[in-house]
């Protein structure tokens, strides 16, 4: 795994090998970045929020391309070691906030804020996206030109409204459905 655009372009991700542990696949975060290009202009002074971060790649890959600052959220202590790691090897510590705490919990003190960008990529099949989703909309925490990208299993539907989110992209790349969303009252 490696970053694939920016000032970090090459460099190389370590990932932390565990059962709920699937890094976004080179080819899919080339598509996906191309893709939130072509939305969002530039990633220029972006927030961004990567909730379930695993090894750090979407936050790292999006900070490699210019935005202003990420903060990470990640449970698992043996893959948040492995996010601090990317994040030295890459020199983008000082542009991030790592987390090591449940993704629900860390949402409540959110509440306040609000992000440019936010990835949705948890574990598969525990309806963890849809319910990340709500929260995010609930809590209000997506600016109104910002976008979430939300990653699931091909078999796994999310809806396409939920609050003021709507969604405007999907697609399906094998067994991964990649869906984007968007703030209604944009």
């Amino acid at each position: 795994m490696r970053v694939i655009a920016g000032s970090c372009r090459g460099r190389r991700l370590a990932a932390f090998k565990g059962h709920d542990v699937r890094p976004t696949p080179d080819r899919i975060r080339e598509a996906l970045f191309s893709i939130l290009q072509s939305k969002l202009g530039s990633f220029s002074e972006l927030r961004v929020l990567d909730l379930f971060a695993g090894s750090g790649a979407l936050a790292i890959e999006a900070l490699s391309r210019g935005a202003a600052s990420a903060c990470l959220v990640e449970k698992a202590s043996a893959s948040a070691k492995v996010i601090r790691e990317n994040l030295d090897n890459c020199q983008l510590s000082s542009q991030a906030e790592l987390i090591v705490r449940d993704a629900w919990q860390t949402l409540q003190d959110f509440s306040a804020e609000s992000f440019d960008l936010l990835f949705i990529d948890p574990p598969y099949g525990q309806g963890l996206a849809e319910r990340a989703l709500i929260e995010v909309d609930r809590l209000n925490l997506l600016t109104v030109d910002g976008i979430i990208y939300a990653e699931t299993e091909a078999a796994e539907t999310l809806s396409a409204s939920i609050g003021n989110l709507k969604r405007i992209d999907q697609r399906r790349y094998g067994t991964i459905m990649i869906n984007f969303y968007s703030n209604l009252n944009q």
